[in-house]
């Protein structure tokens, strides 16, 4: 069973994701951000350039917006992805490193 309206929103954003990746690394750049907004920084940003893009499309407005905020979402994952390198597995390991670190910090300070 194939659904063409569902294909036609998931070409579209992954189109459009190339497009929204740039834009959002661009607001990066320009914009002093917190880090934990960039995701919905990536949706808003794809949002309104799925709905930019009309003319290149005759998908309506909501499968636009559909695919603008996949397209959002899939940008930040991809450049998070390939560009952030980052040590670690899992959030226990990380509470591990943190408890051992501040007794690295302690002993630091006794010298």
């Amino acid at each position: 069973m194939v659904n063409q309206n569902l294909n036609d929103v998931l070409s579209f954003a992954s189109l459009l994701s190339v497009f929204v990746m740039a834009v959002v690394q661009l607001v990066k750049i320009t914009i002093n951000l917190p880090k934990n907004i960039i995701p919905l920084v990536g949706v808003l940003i794809g949002l309104l350039l799925g709905l930019a893009f009309y003319p290149f499309t005759d998908l309506q407005t909501v499968e636009r917006l559909w695919g603008g905020g996949l397209a959002g979402l899939a940008a930040t994952g991809l450049f998070e992805l390939a560009f952030n390198k980052r040590a670690g597995n899992t959030i226990v390991n990380l509470v591990n490193r943190d408890s051992n670190d501040s007794k690295d910090n302690k002993d630091n300070e006794k010298k």
